[in-house]
């Protein structure tokens, strides 16, 4: 198949927006990233390529220049940036909160179904819930959710790209790249199936499971104790997630915190701690979120159910 022709079968099965459409990509210089590249440009946006240099490594800083020319190439605007990531324990995570700093909102990002199945399989691991196991979902900034990593190096590899190889992604210190290297590939050993495949199509089905319900808990006031009481509890759940999600960023409450707060509604206590500093209590048949009486470094903190990007491939 000729590059033409493998851009354009791939761009069938990818959600970029319309036309003309200003977009911005945070491109690494990887695979991933610059097909994401080519792919939005094909699609017809008026594509900016944000290189974000997180300085982890030596040499990182001349990445940039593969993404200019990558950009200057197929038509693209160009901008770098660069953040201070010191190394450290949750070096990901860290890195991961950089970028984001550093790009517009909205920007896209070239997440593959690759991704999708690590990101699946990490959030089981930490005990996450519908939503976690729903990971990533599919649209204007996740648009190349639904290809593969082989798609991606083949597409760079018809078109004479030479993506940027992080040796980073290699590092079995980091979990997802063991996740990446060791697990996947294990799993469809014993099963005999593309596990990858199977598990990002089960996180479309259950992403499409979790916008339902939660857009039948918009409908409960959450600082209605009696009406939080008397809803079912996988919508009352989400009801009071979605509010302290809300009011306490930047992390949603972890399930401990959401079960204290529904004992609240069902007036099996009359306040508890959610973090931050911060407590709900009820009174007067409402619940209010309001500061804590118990001095903050005696609270012990939540622990943090983080449902997360992967770094940027």
């Amino acid at each position: 198949m000729t590059a033409l022709g493998l851009t354009e079968d791939l761009l069938r099965r990818c959600t970029f927006p319309g036309p003309g459409t200003p977009a911005c990509a945070a491109v690494s210089g990887g695979a991933d990233s610059l097909a994401l590249l080519v792919l939005a440009t094909a699609a017809g946006c008026r594509l900016t390529a944000v290189h974000v240099d997180h300085g982890l490594r030596s040499g990182s800083e001349d990445e940039a220049h593969v993404v200019r020319r990558a950009a200057e190439r197929f038509g693209a605007g160009f901008r770098a940036e660069r953040v201070q990531v010191e190394p450290g324990p949750n070096l990901e995570a860290r890195a991961r909160l950089a970028r984001r700093a550093a790009l517009p909102e909205g920007s896209m990002t070239g997440h593959t179904a690759d991704d999708q199945a690590e990101t699946v399989l990490l959030n089981l691991s930490r005990g996450a819930g519908l939503d976690g196991l729903a990971a990533m979902r599919p649209g204007e900034t996740k648009p190349i959710l639904s290809l593969r990593r082989t798609e991606t190096e083949a597409l760079c590899a018809e078109l004479g790209l030479d993506p940027i190889d992080d040796p980073s992604n290699r590092d079995p210190a980091f979990t997802r790249n063991r996740v990446r290297h060791e697990v996947l590939p294990l799993l469809g050993d014993v099963v005999g199936r593309d596990v990858a495949a199977l598990t990002s199509r089960t996180a479309l089905l259950l992403g499409d499971d979790a916008a339902y319900l939660s857009l039948l808990a918009e409908q409960i006031d959450p600082t209605d104790a009696k009406a939080l009481a008397a809803a079912p509890l996988p919508l009352s759940r989400r009801a009071v997630r979605r509010w302290l999600a809300a009011e306490l960023p930047p992390y949603p409450p972890d399930a401990a915190v959401v079960e204290r707060v529904l004992a609240v509604a069902h007036g099996l206590s009359r306040a508890t701690e959610v973090g931050g500093g911060r407590r709900v209590r009820r009174g007067h048949g409402r619940l209010r979120l309001e500061a804590s009486r118990v001095e903050p470094s005696r609270v012990e903190p939540s622990r943090v159910e983080q449902v997360g990007e992967p770094l940027l491939p």
